[in-house]
């Protein structure tokens, strides 16, 4: 019986050549996977054909958007996931989703190794193999590009040469990763950090310099969830459609960043990410009216050590699934509506409710109706800077 190999497959130049790269470096045959998690662009039936038509056995594809934006999206907003407190996980979000799926499709046909187009200086083959690892452990895993001296370069020729019904470009300078969460842009002349990002290197947002008049957007949450937009019942998935749409027209996502890959290397990306940080944004402000201090202030150092485990490919890590029952838990109470103002770059919550929130106006206030025991704060001083003041009469005895 021939090997089989099952390819994540997005399309492309590169995986569409690597249909027959692989064929031909192992005597195996290739069963192209494509998922849609909201990359938007060619329909998925046109993917699969081409697939087909570039020498897959088999193609395997999956409408996976409701499942991307549940799943795996709204755990993000929920731990308000912001890798160096600015990417909101665009790329590793997605390939969890991908590798379930490419795990199902190993199983359907029979394949025994994976194969994705990730070279070997980015996070995406760790995400990729250790995800294959953890649900599959029985897959292998090769990459053309790192295992098979697939260049792009000879991806074009091979193309070329075979007449793959695919378009064969070098003019495009960048590498582009995209679905309903954002997008990722890096190598071309951006690689010069120096450099600033020209306009034809966003697509999600127009520029903020340039915006329409103010938008203001009421969202919904449910137990951290958005539920609805301006009143209007909302999916997830449609939550994050809307919020890309209108915060993208006020430029709202444009994020800049040096970042610490996995490898070790520092690497510039470019992200448009406008409904994630719109999202996260007014989350973030209704959990500061809805948790408790103290598991608030624990929640932020959890959402930090979440967001570095999934942009380290640990998605189905034992310590990730329980910092997830923990994340879960913090919800509870976190629904409400937030009031938000969409204009020039930013999105600036100015109203909150919620009839879960621990905001008592009674107490908060400095006017008539005060409940607040101001008299109980002289005592409470005295206690809390004890510890303070002992030791600073000490060093003030023994002089250092």
């Amino acid at each position: 019986m021939t090997d089989r190999i099952v390819l994540a497959y997005s399309g492309g130049l590169d995986t569409s050549v690597a249909i027959g790269w692989i064929a031909d470096a192992t005597g195996a045959e290739v069963i192209a996977v494509a998922v849609d998690v909201g990359q938007g662009g060619e329909d998925l039936e046109v993917i699969r054909q081409r697939a087909l038509d570039c020498g897959a056995v088999e193609a395997y594809v999956a409408d996976a958007r409701d499942e991307f934006a549940n799943e795996y999206c709204m755990p993000a907003l929920k731990a308000n996931a912001l890798y160096h407190d600015k990417y909101p996980l665009v790329s590793a979000l997605s390939r969890p989703v991908i590798v379930k799926h490419i795990a199902a499709a190993a199983k359907q046909f029979g394949a025994d190794t994976m194969a994705h187009g990730c070279t070997g200086k980015g996070n995406d083959q760790v995400r990729f193999e250790v995800g294959i690892t953890s649900i599959a452990p029985e897959l292998k895993c090769i990459a053309p590009v790192r295992d098979l001296a697939l260049t792009r370069d000879k991806a074009i020729d091979y193309a070329e040469k075979h007449n793959l019904p695919i378009a064969t470009t070098k003019k495009n300078p960048f590498s582009i990763d995209q679905n309903v969460w954002g997008r990722a842009v890096e190598t071309g002349f951006l690689e010069d950090i120096w450099n600033a990002p020209t306009k034809d290197v966003y697509d999600y947002t127009d520029d903020p310099a340039f915006p329409p008049v103010p938008d203001e957007v009421l969202i919904t949450f449910e137990k951290g969830i958005p539920v609805a937009i301006d009143g209007e019942k909302v999916t997830p998935l449609q939550a994050i459609e809307i919020m890309n749409q209108r915060a993208g027209a006020h430029g709202i996502g444009r994020i800049d960043i040096v970042e610490d890959r996995l490898v070790g290397i520092k690497s510039r990306e470019i992200y448009e990410a406008p409904g994630a940080i719109a999202l996260i944004e007014a989350h973030k402000e209704l959990e500061n009216v809805t948790l408790e201090r103290e598991q608030a202030r624990f929640k932020r150092r959890m959402s930090d050590e979440w967001t570095e485990l999934v942009y380290d490919g640990m998605w189905s890590s034992p310590l990730k699934q329980s910092l997830d029952a923990f994340i879960e838990d913090t919800q509870k109470y976190v629904s409400g509506e937030i009031r938000m103002q969409l204009h020039g770059g930013k999105a600036i919550v100015d109203g909150r409710k919620s009839d879960t929130g621990l905001y008592d106006f009674n107490l908060a206030t400095y006017d008539e109706g005060d409940t607040f025991d101001q008299s109980a704060a002289r005592g409470y001083i005295e206690i809390y800077g004890l510890a303070a003041k002992q030791a600073a009469a000490r060093q003030a005895r023994l002089g250092y």
